[in-house]
């Protein structure tokens, strides 16, 4: 395993980083009752004015949220539907005046129980009046979750759109783009639904940026991009669609069906960057946020990590040892090969190959909801000596990273970080760590 002393510091701030976006916390900082008042953040609704109060929403974090708003709401009746990843999470002793339905479904590629628990969501949300308080909750993974696709796509159709996207290298950005414009809740379209009930939305933010109109694909938000932005995405990537996507055009701003919407952020990478930055800081190392902005092709970055590490190694630049480098963001890969792997491992094993031979280095790369891509690993930790330890077992890892396989070469390695759902998602966190070394 990589050096006890940096793997310790790693998974210290690890911790620290999700304890400080605990998603029912992160709710609570943001949202109290003051007798008969829901307070949200600089707003007041006086819940003697309304008939309901109606929950819905989805993402990971879905069921922590939800939790926390029927605990502040406590004795008033609330009735409501969420859509989660499968394996996150049961509402915990429901209350008799909370019959809040749970749908699980499928993530990051939708399936049949996606579609039932977004027609759920939209069923419940065209019931609601002036007279009602729509609690809408949002978080990474709402994109799947919640998919209700425009009249003549299928689900099979949608999928292998889904999948062409995953697999093209498309910012989250793009992808999001692509999906609110054939979808019958996204990008606005569930803000529409609501209306004109009073609608307040808790969003825990997954993308670079906390921009609302990309989190989950913005089903409460009005929506800045077009059909031809969706059809020029499919251009740029050269995707080809099983059939002919019928896109359709969202709401946009000024639409009446926003006048009664309220928007908070209630958690967000930045804020899980600063608290593993506090942690790093008074467990004695000199430390730097360097961006919450990362992203692009996981291997490219990999390049950047490596030789920052090195710098810092060699030269106490631009921090001198011991010193930690936090980054967010979310990185892409563009498979090309038949292996198995998620983002964060993949730029794992390219920046082993990077700084492979150097002496206490260690980088932790790891996906905040504890499931990096399509595997059941958060991420993985890499050191200097990782390339030698892989070749003699007989792997390759040149090899694993051309074929995608990362998932493979660090299940071997032992060197998989396995957390198992976090009830959070705000991203991709990246540790650079360099500690002193007999050479200092």
């Amino acid at each position: 395993m990589p050096a006890p002393d940096l793997c310790a510091v790693a998974r210290e701030l690890q911790q620290a980083a999700l304890t400080a976006v605990e998603p029912a916390a992160a709710v609570r900082r943001h949202v109290c009752r003051e007798g008969d008042a829901l307070i949200v953040a600089d707003r007041r609704y006086d819940l003697r004015d309304y008939e309901r109060v109606l929950v819905v929403g989805g993402g990971k974090a879905a069921v922590p949220m939800t939790t926390a708003v029927a605990d502040i709401l406590d004795d008033r009746p609330v009735a409501g539907v969420i859509v989660t990843k499968y394996g996150h999470g049961k509402i915990p002793n429901p209350k008799p005046q909370t019959p809040i339905r749970l749908v699980e479904a499928g993530h990051p590629m939708p399936d049949e129980n996606s579609v039932r628990g977004a027609r759920a969501v939209a069923d419940l949300a065209r019931q609601a009046t002036e007279r009602d308080l729509v609690v809408c909750l949002i978080s990474g993974g709402c994109s799947a979750l919640l998919t209700l696709p425009v009249a003549v796509l299928d689900l099979t159709g949608l999928q292998a759109l889904t999948d062409a996207l995953l697999r093209s290298g498309a910012t989250i950005q793009e992808v999001n783009t692509v999906r609110k414009h054939c979808s019958l809740i996204k990008g606005g379209n569930l803000a529409r639904l609501a209306a004109p009930a009073a609608l307040v939305t808790l969003v825990l933010s997954d993308v670079i940026g906390d921009r609302l109109d990309v989190i989950g694909s913005g089903p409460t938000v009005p929506d800045p991009t077009t059909v031809a932005d969706a059809q020029a995405v499919l251009e740029r990537y050269e995707i080809q669609p099983r059939c002919p996507v019928p896109f359709q055009e969202t709401p946009k701003p000024g639409d009446p069906a926003f006048e009664r919407v309220q928007h908070v952020i209630v958690g967000s990478n930045r804020l899980a960057a600063l608290a593993a930055v506090e942690k790093a800081r008074r467990l004695g190392f000199n430390t730097l946020l360097l961006s919450t902005y990362v992203e692009g092709e996981a291997r490219e970055v990999a390049k950047v990590a490596a030789a920052l590490a090195k710098g810092m190694r060699a030269h106490s630049d631009p921090l001198p040892p011991p010193a930690c480098l936090v980054w967010g963001g979310e990185t892409t890969v563009t498979v090309r090969g038949e292996g198995k792997g998620g983002r964060n491992q993949e730029l794992a094993l390219a920046v082993a190959l990077q700084f492979s031979g150097w002496p206490g280095v260690l980088v932790m790369a790891l996906a905040t909801d504890g499931t990096d891509g399509p595997t059941d690993a958060a991420g993985a930790v890499v050191t200097g000596e990782t390339v030698a330890r892989a070749q003699a077992l007989g792997l390759d890892p040149q090899a694993a990273l051309d074929a995608n396989d990362s998932y493979s070469f660090f299940d071997a390695l032992g060197d998989l970080i396995h957390t198992g759902p976090t009830g959070t998602n705000v991203n991709d966190l990246l540790f650079v760590l360099v500690g002193k070394t007999t050479m200092d």
